[in-house]
């Protein structure tokens, strides 16, 4: 049975490269997955969990946005951020949420800084999400 190439990448290095049956990407408009013989094409994604399945074994990871690009039977995940949920901070994602909503309870929409806070509380909201996956 043909298998996936699928490359996890950020800007400071290379997360994994590896041969999975299928990936289930957190796109733009949502989760879709992806298996051998897919329609080539391109995505953003959002921040939100990337599940690897291979022979019945599911692996978990974090990204926090960027572009996936589906072709040939790799996908190519271009991330913000990546990470495996095992290593997920819990705790510090909270605090991280927790410090952005209270700088966004001072704030207007107007202000400069106000879509960077919002974007900080979905990212560390989908990562606190990711983390239950384990």
């Amino acid at each position: 049975m043909a298998k996936l190439t699928v490359e996890i990448v950020t800007p400071e290095k290379r997360i994994l490269s590896v041969q999975a049956d299928e990936a289930i990407v957190p796109g733009g408009k949502g989760l879709f997955g992806v298996r051998p013989g897919h329609t080539p094409f391109l995505s953003l994604m959002e921040p939100g969990p990337l599940t690897l399945i291979d022979g019945g074994r599911r692996e978990y990871y974090f990204v926090a946005g960027g572009f996936v690009e589906v072709s040939n039977d790799k996908v190519l995940v271009l991330a913000d951020v990546a990470e495996s949920v095992t290593g997920i901070d819990v705790e510090a994602a909270k605090r991280r949420m927790q410090e952005a909503q209270e700088r966004l309870r001072g704030m207007s929409s107007d202000d400069v800084r106000f879509d960077i806070e919002q974007a900080t509380v979905r990212r560390e909201t989908a990562r606190m999400n990711a983390a239950t996956m384990r």
